[in-house]
């Protein structure tokens, strides 16, 4: 079976629909704000509200948890951000079968230089409880594949008013694998500060494909069964029942992910991730 692959992005800005939420830094600085000193004032005794975490599926939510992820990689280090961004309960699909992420990772010490990913698509329940993403990841050594990984949104109690809505969703399971064969290297960048007056340096802007699951009114149809073959995962599904995953280690070392959606008035594949032993051919 194929493996769903989508180019690595390249660097860029991706088109998010994202939360932002306003604080004391994001103010502009006195003298841009209308009505001067007074106005300024009264913008620094406001309280900051943010908005409460809402009970949809946002796609762009868990896109902006992953890139957080990633972005904490590379600033405390691989394991360190691993540990901060999984859930208690979290398994990582390895080559040799899935293990428990909190003792795997205990004591593990980072390496000198992280990987770099970055999500193409998110899928997502009605009720935003469970979600995942796919997408591109590079290793330093220039390695590239792909990696899928299921989010499960946390409560966070009375830390909930000064949370990013983003801050509640932790990663309960994770696969990556690289692409085999490798694809050429890329070309050089261009510095556009070298590359004179008159060259044109367009940087790529990469898109990240979001969906979410009917909001069911009554009861959500039963759900197709677990694939059979190899060793099989639970069937883990979203609190309303509009989304459910579950991995699979066949016998010859092959990983698999399938996650199954209730969209457009039926249960549909949203993803089948595949990887073989020695990586998914491209």
């Amino acid at each position: 079976m194929a493996t769903r692959n989508v180019p690595l992005l390249a660097a860029g800005c991706a088109l998010l629909a994202l939360s932002a939420c306003a604080s004391s830094r994001d103010r502009p600085p006195q003298s841009r704000v209308p009505g001067g000193e007074a106005a300024q004032a009264m913008l620094e005794r406001a309280p900051v509200r943010r908005p409460a975490l809402g009970q949809r599926g946002e796609p762009g939510i868990v896109a902006t948890a992953d890139r957080a992820f990633a972005r904490a990689a590379q600033e405390v280090g691989l394991w360190s951000a691993y540990r901060s961004f999984a859930t208690s309960d979290a398994v990582l699909h390895l080559p040799d079968g899935v293990t428990a992420a909190a003792p795997w990772l205990a004591g593990r010490a980072d390496p000198a230089a992280a990987p770099q990913w970055s999500p193409t698509a998110v899928w997502s329940s009605c009720d935003g409880s469970l979600a995942v993403s796919f997408g591109r990841y590079a290793d330093p050594d220039g390695t590239v594949g792909s990696y899928a990984a299921i989010w499960a949104r946390q409560d966070l109690g009375r830390n909930a008013r000064d949370a990013m809505p983003s801050d509640a969703y932790r990663f309960t399971y994770k696969l990556r694998g690289p692409d085999n064969p490798q694809p050429p290297p890329p070309a050089p960048r261009v510095d556009a500060a070298m590359a004179g007056p008159d060259a044109i340096v367009v940087a790529a802007i990469g898109v990240i494909d979001g969906k979410v699951a009917d909001c069911a009114r009554g009861a959500v149809p039963a759900a197709p069964g677990i694939d059979a073959g190899g060793t099989t995962g639970p069937l883990t599904t979203s609190d309303d029942r509009t989304l459910q995953w579950h991995w699979v280690q066949d016998t010859d070392g092959t990983r698999r992910l399938l996650v199954d959606y209730y969209r457009e008035g039926r249960w549909q594949r949203a993803l089948d991730f595949v990887m073989p032993p020695g990586g998914a051919r491209r």
